[in-house]
């Protein structure tokens, strides 16, 4: 009798294997559906700002805003402290050179005067006192020469007489010694007054050059106290605008005190400031336009400033032709700064998608517009308008412009 064999239950090999390629398929299909997803933003075409890479001329220049500024400003500080008691121009009024616009007073500098004017004039008795006196001892002395000499004369003479009387024996000895005796006598007292006065006379001279140069120091010093005296009056530096006027009547000023600055208006430069980035390119002497109501005028850069402050440098432009005729101190400018010269580029029309990837990648759309795919790119150059293209893009491939921080890490973009 045959016995039936039942089929054994349960999981055989072969179930093993459908189940692994069915776990399969679905971490392919997880893979396919949510990995992808994780790299992929979705949003409206509407919502972004698309733009054409396109070849062209590429123009080398940056747009800066500035200022209208007087051609020079001078700073008026008080060359003397006082008190204010007149104020003889207002802020804003044309001056011209040497026009007085506030008066001092300062009490301890007329006391000064006096002071010096007393000490000069005791230096002019002094200096009148001695020179009689030297005088007179010239005059004493010559006189004193003078009769010296009259008498050496006398007594060589006498001298020379009994010297031959007493050769022939016709006078003693002693009337020849004695006549010897006086002649030398009168010899050196000749010679001592002759000294004497010589040195009186270069006395006289060193002593009154030493007495006239003190005098005339003195002379001087008297002339710079009432120099200072003039400069109680505060006067214009230069021909201008009085651009500020810090003084007001009774104010007290000290010595060294910035009151005032003249506008200098024979010209007007532009006071621009630029971003930091830019600074290993900007020179002298680079050439600007600005364009003023369907005019173009030409500015030069005459002056780079070396410090930065707040990511920007300063730099100063001055008109190199005309300038417009309405033109006044505090006007704000937009200037094209020309930094080099034009070439043919691919140019990348400026979006804000550069403060997302500082130029480094940037979405790329394709053919049929319906996404966008990351790529690494290559900027150069930048204007107001363009960036300059070195590589990664094409002539007209058209490119995501507007900002990337709503796309997180994806790697391409679904555009509906």
């Amino acid at each position: 009798m045959d016995i039936k064999i039942e089929k054994k239950k349960g999981l055989r090999l072969k179930h093993y294997g459908y189940m692994g390629i069915g776990l399969l398929v679905l971490f392919m299909g997880y893979q396919l559906v949510f990995a992808s997803s994780t790299a992929t933003f979705r949003t409206e075409k509407d919502k972004l700002s698309v733009a054409e890479v396109v070849q062209g001329k590429f123009d080398d220049y940056i747009t800066i805003n500035g200022n209208v500024a007087p051609i020079a400003t001078i700073y008026m500080d008080a060359y003397e402290g006082g008190r204010v008691t007149e104020k003889l121009i207002e802020e804003g009024a044309t001056v011209k050179k040497g026009d007085i616009i506030l008066k001092l007073e300062n009490i301890n500098l007329y006391e000064q005067i006096l002071n010096s004017e007393s000490n000069l004039a005791l230096k002019q008795n002094d200096l009148r006192s001695t020179r009689l006196s030297f005088d007179s001892r010239q005059v004493e002395g010559r006189k004193s020469l003078a009769t010296t000499s009259t008498d050496l004369q006398r007594l060589k003479r006498n001298f020379e007489q009994n010297k031959a009387l007493y050769d022939e024996e016709l006078i003693s000895k002693e009337a020849y010694l004695l006549s010897k005796e006086n002649y030398e006598l009168a010899q050196q007292t000749f010679d001592i007054v002759k000294l004497q006065t010589e040195q009186d006379d270069a006395l006289r001279k060193t002593s009154l050059s030493g007495l006239d140069t003190d005098l005339a120091r003195m002379r001087k010093t008297l002339g710079m106290v009432y120099q200072r005296l003039d400069h109680l009056n505060v006067r214009a530096p230069a021909d201008g605008q009085l651009g500020f006027l810090d003084a007001e009547i009774g104010q007290n000023i000290t010595q060294g005190q910035r009151i005032g600055q003249i506008n200098v208006l024979t010209d007007y430069k532009i006071e621009a400031t630029i971003d930091e980035h830019y600074i290993d390119r900007v020179k002298r002497d680079l050439f600007a336009n600005l364009e003023r109501n369907g005019k173009l005028y030409k500015l030069r850069l005459r002056k780079v400033y070396p410090e930065v402050r707040n990511g920007k440098f300063k730099v100063d432009l001055v008109f190199s032709d005309t300038k417009p005729e309405t033109i006044r101190a505090g006007q704000s400018y937009n200037i094209k700064l020309q930094l080099g010269a034009s070439s043919d580029a691919l140019l990348l029309p400026k979006g804000s998608f550069f403060q997302s990837t500082g130029g480094q990648w940037i979405f790329v759309v394709n053919d049929d517009g319906d996404e966008a795919n990351k790529r690494p790119i290559r900027i150069g150059k930048q204007n107001s308008r363009y960036y300059e293209v070195i590589e990664g893009l094409d002539a007209g491939e058209k490119v995501i412009t507007s900002n990337y921080d709503n796309f997180g890490d994806a790697e391409k973009i679904v555009l509906k």
